[in-house]
């Protein structure tokens, strides 16, 4: 490996599966020193697990309620008081809940906000004096539901998440040039990780998101390493001139008919 993070202290949420666990092995690789951080303390510790069998190392502290700020800044105080620094913030974890938009519940919808967006907020509010002070990055995960919608998949509450992420990105990347702070996202399509398999194990080729798929460049769910490439691009040095951008990796989804 190249490592393009050497020595980078990089705060990742989520990294008990999927997309934040392939990062995790990827960031790690590279030479980052990530402190990770998993509301799910099982999870976690397999990925740890798997990190060390790759040859690494990693921090991780669980559980982590991301949607209760004193644990949020126990979290990332702490990773600062380790490491003596932050270099970058990637803000992987979502949990979003899906029912068609006329019957979804109140509830349902605070709950996806809450942990989809107030997550985001929160992590990046905390975090910033450290990126001030070290000129860091941070890299948000948005969604191709933030861009386009979708006829078969009923993700109105997800949708407005995710926009609303994509919109906080590009403000902070405006407040973050006075500073010297990056703030760039990562959509991902339709990836291979456990709520997508769950899915099409129940629906088979009735999937939701199936619709989506047929469209992509291998008529299948994307593998999670591939959002995590274009997330290490945008954390490592290599874009420190880039700020306020999206990268779309959904396959085409989002561009072809």
């Amino acid at each position: 490996m190249s490592k393009r993070l050497q020595d980078k202290v990089v705060l990742l949420t989520g990294i008990g599966s999927g997309m934040g666990r392939e990062t995790a092995r990827l960031f790690a690789s590279e030479g980052a020193i990530v402190v990770g951080c998993d509301i799910n303390p099982q999870t976690a510790a397999e990925t740890a697990k798997l990190v060390e069998s790759d040859g690494h190392s990693i921090d991780v502290v669980a559980p982590v309620d991301l949607s209760d700020r004193d644990d949020v800044a126990r979290w990332i105080d702490g990773a600062a008081a380790r490491h003596g620094r932050i270099d970058a913030l990637y803000n992987n974890a979502s949990l979003p809940r899906f029912a068609p938009f006329a019957v979804q519940s109140d509830a349902d919808y605070v709950f996806t906000i809450q942990n989809e967006l107030d997550l985001v907020w929160r992590a990046c509010q905390l975090a910033w004096p450290y990126l001030v002070k070290s000129k860091g990055a941070i890299v948000n995960i948005g969604s191709g539901a933030g861009m386009q919608g979708a006829r078969a998949l009923p993700q109105a509450a997800h949708a407005a998440a995710k926009g609303a992420v994509l919109a906080l990105t590009r403000q902070l990347a405006a407040e973050g040039i006075a500073v010297g702070v990056r703030v760039n996202s990562v959509s991902p399509g339709v990836m291979n990780t456990p709520p997508v398999q769950a899915m099409y194990r129940e629906f088979g080729d009735k999937a939701p998101v199936a619709p989506i798929v047929e469209r992509t460049l291998t008529g299948k769910p994307g593998e999670p390493i591939a959002v995590a490439w274009a997330g290490l691009y945008l954390t490592s040095d290599e874009s420190k001139w880039v700020t306020g951008i999206n990268i779309p990796v959904d396959g085409g989804a989002s561009s072809i008919m």
